[in-house]
C-alpha cells in the first residue's frame, strides 16, 4: 500500500483536525457514526456486533424497506434489465420504467409531469441551477437543507436567508427586492429535517403570489409522512397546486434511491434538456426505479401506514414530553430531544446505544451552539413494545444525567 503524501498544506491541515477530533471520540467511546446494521432497516434491527436494537433514526417512515411488492417489483427488474442502465438519461439510460415511474409521480404530485434524478442531492442542485443564475434571487429559510444552499452557491444567482418561519422578514426581503431581479425564488424545506417542524405554506404562498416570486418546496421527509394519506404538504395544508417547483426524494418513505421535480411540462421538458445533474449523471439502476414504482402504488393501497405512523409520532412526543424532555416545535415524525451541550448529549447517546436505542446525535456544526440535540425519527411499524423501551431508556438516562 502507498503511503499518504504530505505537503504540509491546508488540505492536511484540515485531515489532521478532523482526525484528531475523531480520535478523541472514539477515546471516550462517544463515535456513533458510521455503524453499521446486518440485514434490512425496519422498526428493529440487528447491529454488526449482534446486538439488536430499535431504530429511532431511519428515515424509513412507512416501514417500507422489505415490502415483499416492492422487492418483487426489484428482483423482476433485474431479471428483465439487468442490474445498470447504461448511461445518461438523456443519451442511452432511459428505459421505459423511467418514464413509468416519473408518470407514477406525477399522478401522486397531481402534476403534468416530473423528472428523476440520481438523488435528492442532486435534484436541488439541478432545480436550482437549472432554473436560476446571475440576474436572479433565492430567498431560503435560514434551516433549508444542505443541498439547497449548495445549489445556490453553484447557480450564480444572489442569495439570503430569511428567519425559520418568519413570514415577516421574508416580506421584508421581497418587498426590498421585487422588480430587481429577473426570477426571485422562495425555498424551503416542507419538513425541517433537524427540528421536525412544518414551513408555513399558506404564509410563504400569499407572499410569492403578492410579489411574484416563484416557491419551490423541498418534500425530502413529507411525502408519506404528512397529510391524511402521506401525500404531503399541499394535502396536509389542502392546497393542492400551490407549489410552482415540487421536489421530491426516494430515499425516505419510498425505499430506494434518487429524487425528483414535479411540475408542468414544459418546464420538466426543458431540465430533462438543460440541467446538468441530468445530462452527466447516471440513470437510476432498474431495480431502483422499479422499487420506487411499486412504493408510490403500495403507500395508497395500504393507507394504514401513515395513520399508523402519526398514532405513533403522537404517542411517543407525549411520553417524551411527559417526562421533561424538550422536543422543540416538532409536530411530525422527526422528533428532536433538545439537551443544549455537546457533551451531555453525546452522554446521552452512549446511554441510549447500551440500552438498546439506535439514535443519532446532532451536535456544531450541524446545529448552532447551545441547540445539541438527538434526532429521533418514528416509523409506522414501531410496536408498543419498541415505543416502551425507547421511552423508558430516555427516562432513566435523562434522570441520571440531571437532564429531566
Amino acid at each position: 500500500m502507498l503511503e499518504a503524501t504530505r505537503i504540509g498544506d491546508g488540505v492536511d491541515a484540515r485531515v489532521a483536525e478532523f482526525a484528531a477530533r475523531r480520535e478523541a471520540l472514539v477515546s471516550a467511546n462517544r463515535y456513533f457514526y458510521l455503524q453499521p446494521t446486518v440485514g434490512k432497516t425496519n422498526n428493529r434491527v440487528e447491529m454488526k456486533d449482534g446486538r439488536d436494537m430499535v431504530m429511532l433514526a431511519s428515515y424509513s417512515y412507512l416501514g417500507l424497506i422489505g415490502h415483499p411488492r416492492i422487492e418483487a417489483a426489484a428482483q423482476e427488474a433485474i431479471e428483465q434489465y439487468g442490474t445498470g442502465a447504461g448511461g445518461v438519461r438523456l443519451l442511452t439510460g432511459t428505459t421505459d420504467l423511467h418514464e413509468r415511474l416519473e408518470a407514477r409521480i406525477a399522478d401522486f404530485c397531481s402534476r403534468e409531469d416530473a423528472c428523476v434524478y440520481s438523488s435528492g442531492y442532486m435534484t436541488n442542485i439541478a432545480i436550482i441551477t437549472g432554473l436560476t443564475g446571475p440576474g436572479d434571487l433565492v430567498l431560503m429559510d435560514k434551516l433549508d437543507h444542505a443541498s439547497i444552499v449548495d445549489g445556490c452557491l453553484l447557480s450564480g444567482a444572489k442569495w439570503h436567508t430569511y428567519r425559520h418561519n418568519d413570514m415577516d422578514h421574508l416580506e421584508r426581503l421581497l418587498e426590498k427586492n421585487a422588480g430587481e431581479y429577473g426570477t426571485i425564488l422562495v425555498v424551503a424545506d416542507s419538513v425541517f429535517s433537524m427540528d421536525g417542524d412544518v414551513m408555513d405554506l399558506p404564509g410563504t404562498k400569499a407572499l410569492c403570489e403578492r410579489y411574484g416570486a416563484r416557491l419551490m418546496v423541498d418534500e425530502a421527509h413529507s411525502v408519506g409522512s404528512l397529510g391524511a394519506t402521506g401525500h404531503g404538504i399541499e394535502e396536509h395544508f389542502d392546497m393542492i397546486g400551490s407549489i410552482d417547483f415540487k421536489m421530491g426524494t426516494l430515499s425516505k418513505s419510498i425505499p430506494s434511491v434518487g429524487g425528483y421535480l414535479a411540475g408542468p411540462h414544459e418546464l420538466i421538458d426543458y431540465q430533462r434538456h438543460m440541467s446538468r445533474p441530468f445530462i452527466f449523471s447516471a440513470a437510476l439502476p432498474p431495480a431502483q426505479t422499479a422499487a420506487a414504482l411499486a412504493a408510490f402504488d403500495v403507500i395508497e393501497d395500504e393507507p394504514w401506514r401513515v395513520k399508523q405512523l402519526h398514532d405513533v409520532q403522537r404517542r411517543y412526543t407525549s411520553g417524551l414530553k411527559a417526562q421533561g424532555w424538550n422536543t422543540m416545535e416538532s409536530t411530525t415524525c422527526v422528533v428532536p430531544v433538545l439537551v443544549g451541550d455537546e457533551a451531555k448529549t453525546m452522554d446521552l447517546t452512549r446511554m441510549l446505544f447500551d440500552a438498546g436505542i439506535f439514535v443519532c446525535p446532532i451536535v456544531h456544526p450541524a446545529v448552532p451552539r447551545g441547540s445539541d440535540r438527538l434526532r429521533t425519527c418514528l416509523m409506522a411499524t414501531h410496536t408498543d413494545a419498541d415505543l416502551q423501551q425507547a421511552l423508558d431508556a430516555f427516562e432513566h438516562a435523562g434522570r441520571q444525567l440531571g437532564l429531566i
